[in-house]
């Protein structure tokens, strides 16, 4: 390939010189508290703070550096691979001196044979690898100053100098929350897939409502493109069993009260009012939320919000929300779902997307992003006159191609990231745009602290039919109700509810009876439901 000869045109041109030193003994922990915030380094092309080398770097007689990268570079995911290692050659020959040797590595071969080729060759630095399983493989076995650049999102694999160049979870899921506090969110939901990552993005979410004092109402999992699992999960979540009973039940006391009791004419208009406006609804009282946040991929999330609104959780009465995980669906187009907000990266630089375009003739993914950053911050580590832990962990961050990023000694990153809103036409609008640095910090959780969070039932008072209608009063104790889908283990949500609106004409002082034989009280008929958002409901 033509990249490949390249590439071993390069390498001709160091076979002269000698190794590269032993890697520098780095603190990772100890270094990173002397640094301070300021201006972060830009990491395009371009850049004074990437031009690394000096002019005695080109000469044939210098020192070689040594760049390892570890990708998948057949089997199943030798695409991801491939759009990887195309951002990290565009970057080297973009901005590298020509005594630096860079090494591919195959991770779905042999790992341990791999990782201890890798390691014979003494690299500087090892970009990759991308799964969690091989990073925590490499980690384990590397030493510990050896700085890896890798792409897993998984904390639990990072540390020990390993890196990731990858979006952590924590960062979409609590910048998301924090924008549910800005737009008064009191309470909301968690609908999340039943994995270890939904679980663990549950878990930051439960952590996040804790920081923006903004409590969760309850906890859902369902199985990933399940239609019966996200229909029952959307079923649960809506409080349609309680809601639809405490309905039932109102109609019942107006029907009851109209069939046998003796009313003035102006009772039985108020009375007769309430019950057809009853009769036109199939659930009554409020919801204990008014915020749904969705962690699962955008078609799931799209079923998910068309079950919701089949039984009655409306856009009137809730906000929808999502993460990064809605990048790149098809959830734009829905026009149900306009409104919506989740946050995300900022757009891929235009000047690095025509690049990628012009050299592979296909449109990078955010991974591609990661890879020709990854690339950079390489480059410039070797050549700089900074440690390793001063110039990767720089708490000033980095600006990149897909934005404001930082390395944390512990191996998580934090990357700002934008909240849009669905436009309903295949856009999306900025509603607030990312962080262009770290002098005021971004987040508050970190990832590795972070625990799955278990199944929670929603937290409800439930809903009692006559806060919701008015009968006369000297009827009041003869026609009580029930509660219905009460459950309440946190006090802080024992609130009582605030009635809905309902507009009664005055009462009449007259006791006179209407005893005509037309008067028929509203029968209770069913609301027909089949066809909501083209998504047919069987009952």
């Amino acid at each position: 390939m033509h990249m490949n000869r390249i590439f071993g045109f390069l390498t001709l041109l160091v076979v002269t010189g000698c190794a590269t030193e032993t890697t520098q003994q780095t603190n990772w922990f100890t270094e990173y508290g002397t640094l301070e915030t300021g201006t972060p380094i830009q990491m395009q092309y371009g850049s004074p703070d990437m031009q690394p080398g000096t002019p005695s770097d080109n000469l044939l007689g210098a020192p070689v550096h040594r760049m390892a990268v570890m990708l998948p570079l057949t089997g199943s995911a030798a695409s991801t691979g491939k759009e990887i290692r195309t951002s990290i050659e565009t970057a080297v020959l973009q901005n590298a001196p020509r005594n630096l040797s860079v090494a591919f590595y195959d991770t779905a071969d042999n790992l341990t044979e791999t990782i201890n080729e890798v390691l014979l060759d003494n690299p500087e630095v090892i970009i990759g690898p991308v799964f969690s399983n091989d990073v925590r493989t490499l980690r384990d076995t590397k030493p510990e100053t050896l700085p890896v650049l890798s792409f897993t999102s998984d904390a639990s694999a990072l540390g020990n100098g390993v890196m990731t160049m990858a979006l952590m979870p924590t960062n979409g899921v609590e910048a998301i929350v924090k924008e549910m506090q800005n737009d008064g969110i009191t309470g909301f939901i968690i609908l999340a897939p039943d994995t270890q990552s939904g679980r663990l993005m549950a878990g930051t979410a439960l952590g996040a409502s804790e920081v923006y004092n903004i409590p969760v109402s309850g906890i859902f999992y369902y199985k990933e493109k399940n239609s019966d699992s996200i229909k029952d999960t959307a079923l649960s979540a809506s409080m349609n069993g309680a809601r639809t009973a405490a309905n039932t039940r109102a109609r019942e006391i107006l029907s009851d009260i109209l069939t046998t009791e003796r009313l003035t004419a102006i009772e039985k208009s108020s009375l007769n009012i309430q019950l057809e406006r009853l009769s036109k609804a199939e659930t009554l009282g409020k919801l204990p939320y008014n915020g749904v946040l969705f962690l699962g991929t955008g078609d799931d999330t799209e079923s998910l919000a068309s079950f919701l609104r089949y039984y009655g959780v409306g856009s009137r009465e809730t906000k929808f929300y999502g993460t990064a995980v809605w990048d790149g669906s098809d959830i734009v187009n829905d026009f149900t779902m306009t409104g919506a907000k989740y946050a995300v990266l900022p757009d891929t630089s235009p000047e690095f997307v025509n690049l990628y375009e012009r050299m592979s003739g296909t449109i990078p993914g955010r991974l591609a992003g990661f890879g020709y950053d990854a690339a950079n911050m390489a480059m410039g580590m070797v050549y700089s006159p900074k440690s390793n832990a001063a110039y990767l962990l720089d708490p000033s961050g980095y600006a990149g191609v897909e934005g404001l990023y930082r390395l944390k000694p512990t191996g998580e990153n934090e990357r700002a990231l934008q909240i849009v809103q669905l436009a309903g036409n295949g856009t999306t609008e900025v509603v607030k745009y990312a962080a262009t640095n770290f002098m005021v910090p971004i987040y508050n959780l970190e990832q590795r602290k972070i625990k799955p969070a278990s199944d929670m039932a929603l937290e409800t008072p439930g809903i009692n039919p006559n806060e919701y209608i008015v009968i006369p009063q000297r009827l009041e104790s003869k026609y009580k109700s029930k509660t219905y889908g009460a459950h309440i283990t946190n006090a802080a949500l024992t609130t009582p509810q605030q009635t809905e609106s309902i507009v009664i004409l005055p009462e009449d002082d007259s006791d006179a009876v209407i005893t005509s034989p037309d008067f028929q009280p509203v029968a209770l008929e069913s609301v027909n439901r089949t066809y909501i958002d083209s998504v047919e409901i069987e009952e």
